[in-house]
């Protein structure tokens, strides 16, 4: 009996100035162990780089690769256009400065038929190619920086709110219109979060890795994790129910250092407490965090914890209430299945 074909897979890029790492992203998804049909859409925003030369070199040599123009730049207007321009039925996010590892898209499509889910995902293995990036990376994967997020430190297989990238079944993103594209940042959880309600499933597997590389500068890294920190105050003012206190943690870490600041500066020298004893924290956490690197490395980890608490901290304690307004006003009702509708 004929061995019956995987799916055919669409990958989907969205891209904006991802000259250094987009030639190399584009080869981990060509030379993926997958036996199904492939194509893979890029989505170009309007860089400043070489960008678009070098998705015009990838679409020569290589029939399966195409582009759209995203004239926005915007992250989820991008996904949009590339789902639009795409055709097959499992749709693979990737973004520009991710490399997927050998059998990421053989194993997603394995789990999305085991577990029934309608969207998969795993972890973000951030990795350097210099000594501030083995920094950030080290921050990022650990549990002072990132607090329990299963998609950056790992953690058992099961049902998410949300997950990293993703790997859907195309009825499930066209069932919800794709994405919102008010959600500058945070636009996976919102998706995610519409596509739960209409009765699906969000699954994580520490099975699936994919490369992800570490913004190259302190100023890139913290424009990061401010974006990061407003969005998320964004997603909490649309959805009461998603705040918890790992992402409270980074505004009072803030808010106390700010303080003790000001009291050790005008009243009394023990207010710097405060800010000695977090600087201490994340020394002593960037011990572990630094486990076989190079000594330059090892030292620059506490500025880049540093730089993402307090970053996403200052994000989330200026964002603001208008642009939750504004989203909230562009809130998309979860479409429901036939199927959870009876239930």
């Amino acid at each position: 009996m004929p061995q019956q074909q995987p799916p055919a897979v669409s990958v989907i890029m969205p891209v904006l100035n991802e000259e250094r790492h987009l030639r190399n992203s584009v080869r981990h998804i060509l030379e993926q162990e997958y036996a199904g049909e492939m194509e893979v859409v890029i989505a170009l925003g309007p860089s400043t780089d070489r960008t678009d030369e070098i998705a015009a070199e990838l679409v020569a040599e290589d029939a399966r690769v195409h582009t759209v123009p995203n004239p926005t730049g915007r992250t989820p207007a991008a996904l949009n256009a590339a789902i639009k321009a795409s055709r097959h039925p499992i749709v693979v996010r990737v973004d520009g400065h991710g490399m997927l590892s050998p059998n990421y898209i053989a194993t997603a499509v394995r789990l999305l038929e085991e577990t029934g889910a309608a969207n998969v995902g795993g972890i973000m293995h951030a990795e350097g190619e210099n000594a501030w990036e083995d920094a950030v990376a080290a921050a990022m994967t650990s549990k002072i920086g990132v607090g329990n997020a299963a998609f950056h430190t790992g953690g058992q297989a099961g049902p998410a709110e949300t997950v990293y990238l993703g790997v859907f079944r195309r009825e499930a993103l066209e069932q919800q219109g794709g994405y919102n594209e008010e959600f500058i940042r945070a636009q996976d959880w919102e998706l995610n979060f519409r596509i739960r309600e209409a009765g699906g499933a969000i699954w994580f597997s520490p099975e699936l890795k994919v490369q992800y590389r570490p913004r190259p500068s302190v100023k890139a890294l913290a424009k990061q994790y401010k974006d990061y920190g407003k969005w998320r105050h964004v997603v909490a003012r649309y959805h009461a129910g998603s705040i918890n206190l790992r992402y409270l943690a980074p505004p009072t870490a803030v808010c106390a250092i700010a303080a003790g600041l000001v009291i050790g500066a005008a009243v009394t020298p023990w207010g710097l407490v405060v800010p000695a004893g977090y600087l201490a924290a994340i020394t002593a956490g960037s011990v572990p965090a630094g486990k076989g690197l190079s000594l330059k490395a090892r030292v620059q980890i506490p500025v880049a914890l540093a730089t993402m608490h307090l970053a996403w901290g200052a994000g989330f304690l200026t964002s603001p209430r208008s642009l939750a307004k504004r989203v909230i006003a562009s809130r998309r009702p979860a479409v429901m299945t036939p199927a959870a509708e009876a239930e």
